[in-house]
């Protein structure tokens, strides 16, 4: 029987920024390496400033690796997200990779179900169904229908994360990178959180996540791998029972 395929091959990556105040280099990471296929949850983890977000935004490509590549098995094949395109990256992004962060970039004067909407809009979803949904994942996620009309730059920090996790997740993708995300949420807003990505997973969407308290996510977690060593050549295989 033929093994699968990986949707996401990760060879040698590393990362370094010139610090040119200080005439110096500073590694964010070296030598990365790790597969995730289709329906995989991978948890990363490691001390403060181990590179776990920045191995994220490598990923998403807003930072240029210095080495190594990123293979990934797109719907019109394989690509590299490492050395493609600008434009390519931006189809993708709108296609198949959804980045979340912990941080909403709250347009002005745009209303909350508008933002969420956005997305389908794009997909060529029609307007009534766009905000439909829109409601609808606001409603899930614990926005109250009041807000639902106003500016989420008017919101409070765990307000624009609820709008913000609405978005990202509304459209299926298939690689979702999650940068803290639950950082700023209550608890009924990170419930809602881990049932739209078991739902998610379970539709074959691979995840890689950044959790502050990775417990949150525990059920979801196949496998993980930790930056704290400079050097993380292979994931960890999952064991019965993930410590966390």
């Amino acid at each position: 029987m033929t093994a699968p395929m990986p949707l996401l091959r990760v060879e040698g990556l590393s990362k370094t920024f010139r610090m040119y105040h200080l005439d110096a280099m500073l590694h964010a990471f070296e030598g990365v390496s790790f597969d995730l296929f289709k329906g995989e949850f991978l948890l990363l983890r490691g001390h403060n400033g181990a590179g776990k977000s920045t191995l994220l935004r490598t990923i998403w490509r807003s930072y240029r690796p210095v080495a190594g590549h990123v293979w990934y098995q797109s719907g019109l094949g394989d690509i590299d997200l490492a050395n493609a395109a600008d434009v390519d990256i931006a189809l993708l992004r709108r296609r198949e990779i959804g980045f979340v962060t912990q941080f909403l970039n709250a347009r002005p004067r745009v209303a909350a179900q508008d933002i969420v909407a956005e997305p389908l809009l794009l997909a060529g979803y029609g307007q009534a169904e766009a905000l439909e949904q829109a409601r609808h994942w606001l409603d899930q996620f614990g926005v109250r229908p009041e807000l639902w009309r106003a500016y989420p730059s008017t919101f409070s920090g765990g307000e624009q994360q609820k709008v913000n996790l609405a978005r990202a997740l509304i459209l299926p993708q298939r690689l979702l990178l999650l940068d803290e995300p639950t950082a700023s949420l209550d608890v009924g807003a990170r419930a809602a959180l881990v049932r739209r990505l078991r739902d998610l997973k379970s539709q074959g969407v691979a995840i890689i996540g950044v959790f502050h308290h990775p417990g949150d996510v525990a059920e979801l977690i196949d496998r993980e791998i930790n930056l704290a060593t400079r050097v993380v050549s292979e994931q960890t295989e999952r064991e019965d029972h993930v410590a966390l």
